[in-house]
């Protein structure tokens, strides 16, 4: 039941993939300028946070998103993390998950997909393994995911994991296009 699946269609997938990533940095390198800016200047560090997590085939690969925390924060799940560790720009781009738009360069690398289980981080021992059980690392991970508009987040793993296997069930084109909609709209 949690085998090996192959996904549906993976390379009219990964076409879709490269084509909306390419659309996305081309037409929202502007926004994201202005976003690094206001990182940088309201915040001390880099702009742009790189952590490893856990990709297809349970390997690791750098993550990219804006930096939401400040320098020095423990390199812990978020809902592990104190919420005074995150900054003013950052509580705003996480509002609005504009944090997530660096991951468009993981998925012109490949390293991730538009939708797809999210990257977890290699410490979060427990949701690896159910993952593992499950055979969701077959995926690549998403910037969004069924979970994620289902509101399950990481503190629960054993639940995440189970709704990631049923994405893994149930992924199509269709379903992805439908999952992207409902991040944009109601996320």
């Amino acid at each position: 039941m949690f085998g090996q699946a192959i996904p549906v269609m993976p390379t009219c997938k990964r076409i879709i993939d490269v084509s909306a990533a390419v659309a996305g940095l081309l037409l929202l390198w502007p926004v994201m300028a202005v976003i690094a800016i206001a990182v940088w200047l309201t915040s001390p560090g880099p702009a742009i946070f790189a952590q490893t997590r856990v990709g297809r085939n349970e390997q690791p690969f750098t993550c990219y998103k804006f930096r939401t925390m400040r320098i020095g924060t423990a390199q812990r799940a978020t809902h592990e993390v104190s919420q005074s560790a995150v900054t003013g720009t950052g509580k705003l781009l996480r509002r609005f998950k504009l944090d997530e738009l660096p991951q468009l360069w993981n998925v012109l690398r490949g390293d991730m997909s538009l939708v797809g289980p999210r990257p977890c981080l290699p410490v979060q021992k427990e949701l690896v393994k159910e993952r593992r059980n499950r055979g969701v690392y077959a995926l690549r991970p998403g910037i969004t995911g069924l979970a994620q508009v289902e509101h399950i987040d990481m503190s629960n793993p054993k639940r995440l994991a189970e709704r990631d296997a049923d994405y893994l069930e149930r992924q199509s084109v269709l379903f992805d296009l439908g999952l992207i909609l409902r991040t944009i709209f109601f996320v």
